[in-house]
């Protein structure tokens, strides 16, 4: 146990809902208690389509504070409470560090903890707002804050290099140099541990071992594109009558994606399995995982997948070509476009790709234990260049002899 203080870390995060950026916080918060950090996570309330992770928080040893307001509908009057209501938990808990997720808590939290004389404010950005999830004047608005707050920021975080280039060179959020790559990390030994065809999934709803199976994972939400998928099965079915198809997820598009089903003729083919706890059966089950979003971060079922060897196929959007290696460890075909989809997917269900070495290379790359290693390092380079900094500037003040 080391003698010295603890370093005290506030982390912020709008909302606990499914996804990666919920276990993300929830694993750090966690792990880096271990060395010798003081860890707070404070976080809004889920809205009520959308699956709460709440219990992954709290099964790793996490209460999280909860404001309400942080969660991520927009609203003025609501958000300058939202704003007074973080200043003061920041003016109480006495953070050395403020580290905020994801867009809005990314902004109240680095502006409350500027007022509040946090010495370091960093945020990463999991992804981001700026293509098809708003109109065009409010994305603007969006890319304006943005770079108002990375100035209150000692680093801004990416979880790719394309991201990091994104936000430098074509939405001028920052400059490089105060932007530092660190990949996501996750617990990925469920998914490396299990075996491939592990059977469990597929007795669940009386899927033969022979039958090609194929899942898409993740909020039903018009960002996740489901739409293009199912156009995308009714092509595939052409080539592969007997394929099945599992809508892994919930949310505001559930009964409008339950009408395209019927509408498409595949009632008989597709399952909505709904949130699920445990993941790792699921891929094991898996022929092919299918990503048809129109825009990503870094998407953690695809990370999930490829460490339990199941082959993936994905729009080429984001994030998701530095995580496929531009089309070395899975398929890339172009936003939109259900033929190159479909086809894609035939072509790995006719030969399946060697994924073995994809499963210890997601470990190495994702694993939780690197991202730890890199965010200590990081923090503590921080703090030792703001103390070295407060100490010049101290002694510019007060020379030896005055």
């Amino acid at each position: 146990m080391s003698s010295q203080a603890p370093i005290r870390v506030v982390r912020l995060i709008a909302r606990l809902n499914v996804g990666g950026p919920a276990i993300h916080v929830s694993l750090l918060t966690e792990r880096l208690r271990e060395l010798n950090y003081e860890t707070t996570l404070i976080c809004g309330t889920v809205g009520p389509n959308e699956g709460d992770m709440t219990y992954f928080a709290r099964e790793h040893g996490v209460e999280p504070i909860v404001i309400p307001e942080l969660g991520r509908e927009l609203h003025l009057l609501r958000d300058l409470m939202t704003l007074w209501k973080v200043y003061q938990k920041l003016r109480e808990l006495k953070p050395d560090i403020v580290h905020t997720h994801t867009a809005k808590a990314g902004f109240v939290g680095r502006v409350a903890a500027r007022l509040a004389g946090v010495p370091i404010i960093v945020h990463t950005f999991h992804g981001h707002v700026f293509e098809s999830y708003f109109s065009r004047l409010t994305t603007s608005v969006f890319i304006d804050l943005e770079r108002l707050v990375a100035g209150f920021s000692d680093t801004i975080i990416t979880l790719t290099e394309s991201l990091r280039r994104d936000l430098a060179d074509k939405y001028k959020v920052a400059k490089k140099g105060k932007i530092t790559v660190l990949p996501l990390g996750l617990d990925l030994s469920p998914f490396r541990n299990l075996a491939r065809r592990s059977g469990m999934f597929r007795r669940k709803y009386g899927i033969s071992p022979s039958t090609p199976l194929l899942a898409i994972v993740g909020r039903l939400v018009p960002i996740k594109n489901h739409s293009l998928f199912l156009k995308a099965a009714v092509l595939v079915r052409k080539r592969y009558p007997n394929a099945m198809f599992v809508i892994i997820g919930d949310g505001e598009l559930r009964s409008s994606l339950e009408g395209q089903v019927m509408a498409l003729g595949l009632k008989d083919a597709v399952i909505f399995g709904g949130w699920l706890k445990e993941l790792a059966p699921v891929y094991s089950d898996l022929d092919v995982l299918v990503m048809s979003s129109l825009n990503e971060g870094t998407p953690v079922s695809v990370i999930e997948a490829l460490a339990s060897g199941c082959p993936v196929v994905s729009t080429n959007v984001g994030g998701t070509a530095d995580l496929l290696e531009h089309g070395k460890l899975g398929t890339l075909v172009p936003s939109g476009d259900a033929l190159a989809l479909a086809s894609a997917i035939c072509d790995v269900l006719a030969k399946a790709p060697d994924t073995e070495a994809a499963r210890d290379l997601m470990v190495e790359r994702y694993g939780i234990a690197r991202l730890i290693r890199d965010l200590d390092s990081l923090y503590r380079g921080l703090l030792l260049r703001k103390k070295g900094l407060t100490a010049t500037q101290e002694t510019r003040a007060n020379p030896p002899g005055d």
